[in-house]
């Protein structure tokens, strides 16, 4: 269970070694306190309370000798609160962040954030509310389409620099960072120089996005297969063969840019031009949108459209219509083509 309490000009004594408390320190500041430091249990029996004392946070640091200082605190009623002690410094944690809310981190990202010292995030991970998961300092690297505000080589130096300058460094990218996020480059850039790296994994939103619109990849009697591609670079003609041949459900991330090439290398393969087609755009975010057409007409149907966006191809498109009427989807189908649909 979580509580929330209004700690602004309240003080409050943290009790711990300087590592391990550096980031309970940090919160408590964040919060608003006036924070008071006790680094020792041998200070502490030397030490006259703060009159005006709210709280005590006690990190669990390891050093004996914290348990005689804490129950002269309780007998004189102040509470403690027990905290967690910051994981050893110098570290990366590449933190998969979702399709974009923070309702969608997993338990374990929640927790390298709150732990981090810095955090380096990209504009398709919940940044707008890392305010409230972390007190790191924090680092927009994020690239958008035609303008990469920081080089890909650039953020593995930067984030291997903060690391090795003793942060617990944060990499919060969206969806999943092995899945077409180029964590496999930042773990490797990490490993070359020596920097310990872990991964936490994320929702992706190959699989988020289309549910976040009611289409399910898979489906049975309809698709017990589904394949994802990346939509930044066009695709050669084998690899439209290939696709066209695998049936299933076919996943495209970011591919408005690429959507004219795909659809037509996919008819030219031999894919029927009424195989429905579904642009799901900003899934989970404000104004997010889904346009459903076929094969055959999805280049005009979603002129509008825009990244980021996930292109889904395949039968299960016609479930997701079906069930629409009876499942709390978020989709928006304002512009569906029913006809095509055969609704």
């Amino acid at each position: 269970m979580q509580l929330s309490i209004d700690l602004t000009g309240r003080d409050v004594l943290v009790a711990g070694s300087a590592t391990a408390a550096r980031q309970a320190v940090r919160r408590y500041e964040a919060a608003g306190a006036v924070v008071h430091r006790l680094e020792t249990p041998h200070s502490a029996t030397l030490t006259r309370l703060p009159e005006e004392l709210f709280l005590v946070a006690a990190v669990a640091d390891g050093q004996p000798g914290w348990v005689t200082f804490l129950d002269r605190c309780r007998e004189a009623g102040i509470p403690v609160a027990a905290e967690p002690a910051a994981g050893s410094a110098g570290h990366v944690t590449l933190v998969g962040g979702g399709p974009g809310t923070s309702d969608l981190l997993t338990v374990a990202a929640v927790k390298a954030l709150r732990d981090a010292d810095v955090v380096f995030y990209d504009r398709l991970a919940p940044y707008q509310e890392l305010p409230l998961l972390t007190s790191a300092k924090l680092v927009d690297v994020g690239k958008k389409p035609g303008h990469h505000k920081v080089s890909q080589a650039d953020i593995e130096k930067l984030m291997v620099e903060s690391a090795l300058a003793g942060n617990n460094v944060v990499r919060l990218k969206g969806g999943d960072p092995y899945v077409f996020g180029r964590g496999g480059e930042e773990v490797a850039a990490c490993v070359a120089a020596g920097v310990k790296v872990q991964v936490v994994s994320g929702v992706t939103s190959a699989i988020s996005v289309p549910a976040a619109a009611g289409i399910p990849v898979t489906h049975r009697e309809v698709s017990h297969l589904f394949t994802v591609v990346s939509g930044h670079a066009p695709l050669t003609e084998k690899e439209h063969e290939h696709l066209a041949g695998l049936g299933g459900t076919i996943v495209v991330l970011m591919g408005i840019g690429t959507l004219h090439q795909l659809a037509a290398g996919l008819r030219r393969a031999g894919m029927r031009p009424d195989m429905p087609m579904a642009v799901v755009e900003r899934g989970y975010r404000p104004g997010q949108r889904t346009t459903i057409a076929d094969l055959g007409t999805i280049t005009s149907a979603a002129a509008g459209c825009s990244n980021p966006a996930v292109l889904v191809i395949g039968e299960v498109v016609r479930v997701a219509e079906a069930n629409r009427q009876h499942v709390g989807a978020a989709a928006d189908l304002d512009r569906l083509a029913a006809s095509l649909l055969g609704s």
